[in-house]
């Protein structure tokens, strides 16, 4: 069967190859240069199932004014005359029940421990090398109120039996040694030992390249100009270069996936949330992280990718503007420099920002859409590199007529009505 897929950042290409690996004609588009160059460049470099849960939630709505009042404050909004922004922020404010947190969280977790194991599996087949690591999460936590807080968030792990530890000072140091020079700022930790770190950019590059040995085609620098329909059928994409047809189409354009199916009468529930990272040279080893650690207070992760800090974090609404925000990058070079303040050299590190493609409930949205020959692969907002492999699969296995290993229901555009 004949498929293109639309986007090659860490999704598009996931599919690509697990479609090419099951026998398909397989097209890439992209208006970049190459894999993995727009969100899934420069991401945190978390692979955490653990870590699955949706942003809304009991609290939020309050925590959320209380961010934003913070000198270095994770969630920034700047307000615009963008209806789309309002109605996912209302969807969103609508999630923050307990009843839709536990729902949504029953939805994330099966295709993020699904994806972990994905990627165990394609590790050990084709020898893929990205950085990667697994040591697992640390979630550091400056406050006693923060430490008790986590009964909620530790319940929920033991429903789904996630493996967990909760630490004190000296258990945190044994696991991330470089700590042991700040400890004293925080009370405690959570580590979740199952997740594991790796560069998003590296192993898209080099699984393009291993589709690429199964005959997939990419067509580099072509911006795509919209999809035409004809009744419950995609006819086709516009590009620059003419009409390009298919028996299948996937669309994993990300945050402009919506903008892409608007035309076609179809509405999905993904904006942008602008995340931001720094890349640090580590200068001393000794002082640097073994993993990835999550500052609570600030929400932002720092990771160790081979000799570099990946510091990554930062949720904010400002439509699809990409301009770097120096404030923000203030937020990250205090949290590197606050928990390993020898670890790296924070004057030569370099600056990012990438659109994550949010959803109101947290939870991706994969599989068929009311149009027969067309899926969805977006929406994974922070996850995507998470969830990746786990979705490409899915599609993998939805295009080639064959039911998926994990039960899709709630991750379908039809969860919305």
């Amino acid at each position: 069967m004949k498929v293109l897929v639309l986007g090659s950042g860490v999704i598009g290409t996931s599919a690509a190859y697990y479609l090419a690996r099951d026998g398909h004609e397989v097209q890439v588009l992209d208006r970049q240069d190459g894999p993995a160059l727009e969100t899934s460049f420069g991401n945190a470099g978390e692979v955490s199932p653990g870590y699955s849960a949706p942003w809304a939630g009991p609290g939020v709505p309050l925590k959320a004014i209380k961010w934003m009042l913070m000198a270095h404050s994770p969630l920034v909004i700047w307000p615009l005359l963008d209806p789309a922004m309002w109605r996912w922020g209302a969807a969103m404010l609508a999630n923050c029940t307990e009843r839709a947190y536990a729902l949504n969280k029953s939805r994330m977790v099966p295709i993020a421990e699904y994806s972990r194991d994905c990627m165990k599996a394609l590790r050990a087949e084709t020898g893929i090398a990205y950085d990667e690591r697994a040591m697992g999460t640390l979630q550091l936590f400056r406050t006693q109120a923060q430490l008790d807080g986590t009964a909620k968030d530790i319940q929920i792990l033991q429903q789904y039996r996630v493996p967990y530890e909760l630490l004190d000072r000296d258990g945190f140091v044994k696991v991330e040694p470089a700590l042991a020079l700040t400890k004293d700022k925080f009370v405690g930790a959570l580590r979740l030992p199952g997740d594991e770190t790796g560069d998003c950019f590296k192993f898209s590059n080099r699984l393009a390249e291993m589709a690429q040995g199964l005959g997939v085609s990419f067509r580099w620098g072509t911006p795509i100009r919209g999809l035409e329909r004809q009744g419950a059928r995609l006819t086709g994409v516009r590009t620059d270069s003419g009409l390009l047809q298919a028996d299948r189409y996937v669309l994993a354009l990300g945050s402009y996936s919506p903008l892409m199916l608007r035309p076609l009468g179809l509405r999905i529930p993904v904006y942008p949330v602008k995340g931001y990272s720094i890349t640090v040279p580590i200068t001393d080893t000794k002082f640097a992280p073994e993993s990835t650690i999550m500052d609570e207070t600030h929400k932002v992760a720092v990771t160790r990718l081979g000799d570099r800090i990946r510091v990554g974090g930062t949720a904010e609404l400002a439509g699809y503007s990409l301009k770097l925000r120096e404030a923000r990058r203030a937020t990250l070079n205090h949290v590197v420099t606050d928990l390993f303040p020898k670890g790296g050299d924070v004057s030569q590190a370099s600056f990012w920002c990438g659109l994550r493609p949010m959803t109101p409930d947290g939870t991706p949205i994969v599989g068929p859409t009311p149009l027969s020959d067309l899926l969805l692969a977006t929406g994974h907002g922070t996850l995507g590199w998470t969830m990746a492999a786990g979705t490409g699969r899915v599609i993998a296995d939805l295009v080639s007529g064959r039911k998926p290993e994990i039960d899709i229901a709630g991750l379908t555009m039809a969860r919305y009505g």
